[in-house]
Formats: structure tokens, C-alpha cells, sequence
């Protein structure tokens, strides 16, 4: 066999390691770039979002672009299922799956996820308790109020209340 003759050989250019170098490094900018603006993004979304009880429907609008409001009647419904990942676990978070009798999900799953309600299984009770009164032809159960917004203000004053009760507590003790 003999041997082949080079023609001519390939040499590189040391701009290449810049090259390689800068390529990942705009990458990674545009990554930080879109923090700001999925911060931005998912609070658009959080102010979209509702689930409202009312004495015959579940109501659930949520989305930006793509807007879904979903108006469930209570007689429908057949499961509220709880879900809590370990992210979810981690952040104190639930989620509950709104499953309905002939539902008609497109990917097979449950109607309605809904992730971050704060007090998820009493809002999930108060759903299944309503459910129940409306087949059973009772009174609707009263409204119950949601949590009002405390303010920072509000919070460091109620705290100094507790604060000065506890030890005007424990001054009486020590006196006893």
C-alpha cells in the first residue's frame, strides 16, 4: 500500500477561542436578561389569575395571552384531588385538580389545576361542602371572606401588640 501525499493542510485561526468563548457567554447574558422579565411576566399572570366559589359554580379565569375562564357547576364536580410537589413542599405551596363528572380535557387529565391558593384545603372543603348542600337542596353555606391585605405597617404594629400582651403577661406571673 502506499502512502497518501498530503496536498495541504489545514491551519486555524486563533480567533477561534474567542469564538468559542463569547458564543456561551451571550447565551448565558440573555438568560440573566429574562430574569427581570419573567419576574415581570409571572406577576401579569398572578394578577390574571381567580377562583371564586359561588352557591352553584367554581369560576377560574386565569392567563395573559391565552385567557381561560372556566365556570364549573358544583354538581359536576366529582373530586377535588390535593397535589403537592417537593418544590411546592418546599414553599409551603398546594395545588388541587378539579375533576368533573364527563369532563372533556384535552390532554385526559383533570378539567382545572390550580396551584397557590392560600388556605388550599379549606377553599378545596368549602368547594366540596357547597357541592353537597347544592345537591342536597340545602341553603348555601355563608361567604366566607377572603384574607385581607396587611400591610407592613400593620404587621409591625399588630406584632408590637402581641410583643407588649406577652409581657405584661409575664409581669403578672412574676408578681404571683
Amino acid at each position: 500500500m502506499t502512502e497518501s501525499t498530503i496536498l495541504r493542510q489545514a491551519e486555524f485561526d486563533p480567533k477561534v477561542k474567542t469564538y468559542w468563548i463569547v458564543g456561551p457567554f451571550i447565551v448565558l447574558s440573555l438568560f440573566i436578561v429574562t430574569i427581570p422579565l419573567a419576574k415581570i411576566f409571572i406577576q401579569r399572570y398572578l394578577d390574571n389569575m381567580s377562583c371564586e366559589l359561588t352557591n352553584r359554580t367554581l369560576n377560574i379565569k386565569k392567563g395573559i395571552w391565552n385567557k381561560t375562564e372556566s365556570t364549573i357547576p358544583l354538581e359536576k364536580i366529582t373530586d377535588l384531588q390535593l397535589f403537592q410537589g417537593p418544590l411546592m413542599r418546599h414553599f409551603g405551596l398546594h395545588g388541587f385538580k378539579v375533576e368533573t363528572a364527563g369532563q372533556s380535557s384535552p390532554t385526559g387529565g383533570s378539567l382545572v389545576n390550580i396551584v397557590g391558593i392560600i388556605d388550599t384545603k379549606g377553599f378545596r372543603q368549602a368547594v366540596l361542602d357547597q357541592r353537597d348542600q347544592t345537591a342536597t337542596g340545602a341553603t348555601p353555606i355563608a361567604p366566607i371572606p377572603a384574607p385581607a391585605a396587611v400591610s407592613s405597617d400593620q404587621t409591625t404594629e399588630l406584632l408590637t401588640d402581641i410583643r407588649n400582651a406577652l409581657h405584661r403577661i409575664e409581669q403578672g406571673l412574676a408578681e404571683q
